[in-house]
């Protein structure tokens, strides 16, 4: 038997972390009274997170299973539903998913909430032990983790200097994208993502954007943080937080924070996907919302930076390298949309074959052969 085929036939558990704003979308999915199995269905069909998902978690392999370890009512319903006490830790519940599906392969995408005092606490059936880390975290002890992988070299590199293995690993393109934006596509402009301290960057773009609201339909989904929220509420006012809020140019056409298939149809509905690093971001590129973007067919705009190979600027997505030139970039796609909306249908095809999740599991499999 090949490696491969051997690593097929493990048992792989993965961990995803959900954030605050996603829990609460996920809440109004699912009513109270659900079973685990139905809130953990009722998340899987919602997509949050998919490009990260690897193949037999969405085949529904019976040898795989797709844990939410910092997600409280579904992790209680498991854990009620399984007889652990009701005092029961996160830590301990995931802990005991883990043992309950003898698993073989741990792939961990929420390292710095289990790190490796979770993973020395690990059952002896796991044989080897991943995580996903693509942003800077402090100090985050990964160590014990066989190996941390992400599409940033920079950050890979500065887990390696703290003693850690790391590996080049990707996104995969989301196979149900393919059902989304093949019609009109009446937003000229989308953004969405974050707002907070950490998006000095990416604020003065969307500012520069913003102000063109009188004459293109430009929608920006904000998941703004909390300091933002206190800043604009009405006793935030009275308080010194000004630096905090967001310029009214960004606050009037600001709406909630989308997620999972509304995302894809918002994108789908889309000509043009902003897209901007976060400040701590160094100079690679490549986050979530490039394949989102692409993998539901919009045209894909982001900052300059070093881009995972296909993605190549005026070839499958284009840049800018200023809040000025992002200006001139959108202003020049809207005025020749005939010729540039090319550029987005090589991407959604290029980027869906070299990232597709085949290709992902194929990758995953060797990284685990080599640990």
């Amino acid at each position: 038997m090949d490696a491969g085929k051997g690593i097929v036939a493990m048992r792989l558990f993965q961990n995803c972390g959900l954030t605050p704003s996603y829990v609460t979308h996920l809440n109004r999915l699912t009513p109270s009274g659900m079973t685990f199995a139905e809130r953990h269905q009722a998340f899987l069909d919602d997509r949050f997170g998919a490009l990260h998902f690897l193949k037999p978690v969405m085949d529904k392999d019976e040898a795989a299973f797709l844990a939410c370890g910092n997600d409280e009512r579904m992790q209680r319903l498991w854990a009620r539903e399984n007889g652990l006490p009701d005092k029961s830790s996160l830590e301990q519940i995931l802990l005991a998913q883990i043992e309950h599906h003898r698993t073989e392969i741990l792939y961990n995408l929420d390292p710095v909430r289990f790190p490796s005092s979770f993973v020395r606490t690990l059952p002896g059936c796991v044989r080897k032990t991943l995580c996903w880390r693509a942003a800077p975290s402090g100090q985050a002890d990964l160590t014990a983790y066989g190996a941390v992988l992400g599409n940033f070299p920079s950050i890979l590199e500065s887990w390696r200097k703290k003693g850690c293995g790391a590996e080049w690993f990707a996104p995969a393109i989301d196979p149900v994208m393919n059902a989304y934006g093949h019609g009109e596509r009446p937003i000229d402009v989308l953004f969405v993502g974050g707002y907070s301290r950490h998006h000095s960057a990416r604020a003065k773009v969307l500012e520069h954007i913003a102000v063109l609201a009188h004459k293109l339909q430009i929608v920006y989904c904000l998941d703004a943080s909390r300091l933002t929220r206190l800043a604009e509420s009405y006793i935030g006012r009275l308080l010194p937080l000004q630096k905090h809020r967001r310029p009214p140019a960004i606050a009037k056409i600001a709406r909630p924070p989308v997620f999972g298939r509304q995302l894809y149809e918002l994108i789908g509905q889309s000509k043009i996907v902003l897209n901007g690093a976060i400040d701590m971001a160094g100079p690679d590129r490549g986050n979530m919302r490039c394949f989102e973007a692409i993998g539901c067919g919009a045209l894909l705009l982001s900052d300059e930076g070093n881009y995972p190979t296909g993605l190549r600027d005026e070839e499958t997505m284009l840049t800018y390298e200023s809040a000025e030139s992002c200006v001139r970039q959108i202003e020049r796609c809207l005025s020749n949309w005939g010729n540039v909306q090319g550029i987005a249908e090589d991407g959604r095809r290029l980027i869906g074959d070299d990232y597709s999740k085949d290709r992902q599991w194929s990758l995953f499999q060797a990284i685990v052969a080599r640990l």
